[in-house]
C-alpha cells in the first residue's frame, strides 16, 4: 500500500456546553484532521486531537501542525507498507509528539480497513457490537449547576459519570452527586492537579483522597503529576478505590513501570495520548496480562476520532464504560454522517468498512482555518 496524497485540515468547532477542567475552561475546540489517499483512490481519515494550550500536555495544536506538516506526512508519503502497524516505523526517529503521530496512525488504520473490506473494529480485533459509554463533566460554577448536568445525562441513559475535580472543588461536589445518585457509577478525574510529596499541601491532598475513598467511586483518575508514579503507588496502597492512570502513561514502558510499582489498578487508554491505534491496542494487551481493567478516555474528539475510540473500545479488555458518548453532547454538527449516537448509554460499533461513517468534507471546509496538501 502506498500513500500518494495527504491533506491536513485545521478545523475549529464550537462546543454545545463549555467545559472546565482543573486548568482552564473552553467553549470551542480546534483539532487537525488528516486525510490520506492510496494509489487506488481509497481514503483514510485520522484526527489529531491535541489541546490548544499546554495544560494537558506540552504538545499543542500549533506544535502538532508543525510536526505533522514538516515531519510526519512527508515521512509516510510515497512509502510502501502492508499493515498499519508498520506506519509508526516510518517516523520512529521522531521522539514524542504522540498526538500528531496518532492522527497519522489512525488515518492509516481507517485506510487499511477500508481497503481490506473490514470495519475498523474488526481490523483491530474487536469483539463487541456495542460499547457502554460514559460522560465526562467539567467543573461547574456551582454544585447546583453540576447536579443539573448530571441529571441531564443520567436521564439520557448514561450509566457512568466522570467528575472533574481540583483543589477546592472535590469532596463537596462528589458528596452532592453521590447523595443524589446513590447507585450511579461515578469516578473522579484530577488531571494531576494535586501536590506530590515534598510540595506544600501534600497532606491536604491525601486527606481529600481519603475522604473521597468513602464515596464508593469506581476510580480516582490521575491524582498527581504525570511522572509521579511513586506517590500514585503510595496512594493506591492506602485506598480501597482504584487509582487510574491517564497522563502518566504515554508509552508501553510507562505502563510497565506503573504495573511494576503498583502505581494504580486501572488504565485510561487514550488513542491520542499514546500515539495511535497500534499503541493503544498494545497497551490493552499488556494491561490485560497484568489484570488491569481498561477504558477509553477521550479528548472531546470530533466524529473521526470518536469513531476510532468506539472501535478500540470494542476490544475485550475494555470492561469499564468509555468516553465515547454521543456527538451531540459536544457538537451541534459533527464532521461525520451519521454522527455518533447513544441509546440507553450504549453506542453501536459500526460494521461497515473503514471508519464506519461518511466524512462531511463540506462542513470541514466551512470550519477550516488552514489546509495543506502533499502529493507524491
Amino acid at each position: 500500500m502506498r500513500i500518494v496524497e495527504a491533506v491536513i485540515h485545521d478545523v475549529e468547532l464550537p462546543l454545545v456546553h463549555s467545559f472546565e477542567t482543573s486548568s482552564h475552561r473552553k467553549s470551542s475546540l480546534r483539532h487537525l484532521l488528516v486525510e490520506i489517499t492510496d494509489a487506488s483512490g481509497v481514503k483514510g481519515w485520522g484526527e489529531i486531537a491535541s489541546p490548544a494550550g499546554p495544560y494537558y500536555a506540552s504538545e499543542t495544536t500549533t506544535v502538532a501542525w508543525h510536526t505533522a506538516t514538516e515531519y510526519l506526512l512527508p515521512a509516510v508519503l510515497g512509502k510502501e507498507w502492508e499493515h498499519p502497524d508498520e506506519v509508526s516505523g516510518l517516523f520512529a526517529k521522531i521522539r514524542g509528539h504522540w498526538f500528531a503521530k496518532a492522527g497519522v496512525d489512525m488515518a492509516a488504520w481507517t485506510l487499511w480497513a477500508a481497503q481490506s473490506g473490514q470495519s475498523l473494529a474488526q481490523a483491530l480485533g474487536g469483539t463487541r457490537q456495542s460499547v457502554v459509554a460514559g460522560v465526562s463533566l467539567g467543573i461547574e460554577p456551582s454544585i447546583e449547576e453540576l447536579l443539573v448536568q448530571v441529571a441531564k445525562h443520567v436521564d439520557s441513559g448514561y450509566p457512568r459519570v466522570k467528575l472533574k475535580i481540583a483543589p477546592g472543588w472535590d469532596v463537596e461536589p462528589v458528596k452532592a452527586v453521590r447523595e443524589a445518585y446513590p447507585d450511579l457509577d461515578v469516578h473522579v478525574d484530577a488531571n494531576g492537579a494535586y501536590p506530590g510529596q515534598g510540595q506544600a499541601g501534600y497532606d491536604d491532598a491525601l486527606a481529600v483522597f481519603g475522604a473521597l475513598d468513602r464515596y464508593e467511586l469506581t476510580m480516582i483518575e490521575q491524582p498527581f503529576a504525570p511522572r509521579n508514579f511513586l506517590d500514585s503507588a503510595r496512594l493506591q496502597a492506602e485506598l480501597d478505590t482504584p487509582v487510574c492512570l491517564d497522563e502518566s502513561v504515554e508509552t508501553l514502558d510507562d505502563l510497565r513501570t506503573a504495573i511494576e510499582l503498583k502505581a494504580g489498578g486501572v488504565l485510561n487508554i487514550k488513542v491520542s495520548r499514546m500515539g495511535g491505534l497500534s499503541a493503544a491496542r498494545a497497551a490493552h494487551d499488556l494491561a490485560q496480562q497484568a489484570g488491569w481493567p481498561v477504558w477509553c478516555g477521550g479528548m472531546h474528539e470530533f466524529g473521526i476520532g470518536r469513531l476510532a475510540n468506539v472501535a478500540i473500545s470494542s476490544l475485550p479488555g475494555f470492561t469499564l464504560p468509555s468516553d465515547v458518548s454521543a456527538s451531540k453532547k459536544y457538537y451541534a454538527e459533527d464532521v461525520i454522517s451519521p454522527p455518533v449516537t447513544a441509546e440507553a448509554g450504549n453506542v453501536t460499533v459500526p460494521s461497515s468498512p473503514g471508519l464506519g461513517a461518511e466524512v462531511r468534507t463540506e462542513l470541514i471546509a466551512a470550519h477550516a482555518t488552514q489546509v495543506r496538501r502533499f502529493t507524491d
